[in-house]
């Protein structure tokens, strides 16, 4: 069996005026994050994790953000691209564990409607994906609240 484990990474500037986009489901916030998509850093670090496990890359390589065509776009639309790559080379999602790294606004009313987003884009049953949230201890740009972090684990599998 081939078993290969890929870590994705993302960060972006929380902002006024756009729509706060985690895990591909739209929270209430007076701020979001900025970025020349959507700014989807759990998207974005799940998408590198698996990019990463599979050999293809990272997710700059598949969608540049000096291309216009991905301005403003849905991050759901990489993470699938990622997802596609990887069956082409018969590897699966075995598990997804998820860190989003935030001072503001607080995740744990909106973890389990993440999930089942994160899980449903990949295919997977629920079980098979963790999201995490975490404070800075005030430490830094997002434990100052001006910013999102994510890290991503991403296990993936084939024959």
């Amino acid at each position: 069996m081939d078993i290969r484990i890929g870590i994705g990474f993302d960060i972006h500037r929380l902002v006024d005026g756009r729509r706060l986009v985690l895990g591909g489901v739209e929270l209430e916030s007076s701020v979001g994050l900025e970025g020349h998509s959507d700014g989807d850093v759990i998207l974005h670090a799940i998408t590198d994790a698996i990019l990463g496990a599979a050999g293809l890359g990272d997710i700059g390589e598949h969608f540049p953000d000096t291309d216009p065509e991905w301005k403003d776009a849905d991050s759901a639309a990489f993470l699938l691209h990622a997802v596609k790559l990887a069956d082409q080379w018969n590897l699966e999602v075995g598990n997804v564990d998820v860190n989003v790294l935030a001072e503001r606004p607080k995740l744990g009313p909106a973890k389990k409607e993440i999930r089942r987003r994160v899980a449903e884009l990949l295919g997977v049953d629920a079980d098979r994906v963790n999201i995490k949230a975490r404070t800075m201890e005030q430490l830094g740009p997002i434990g100052e609240g001006q910013a999102i972090g994510c890290q991503a684990v991403v296990l993936l599998a084939g024959p």
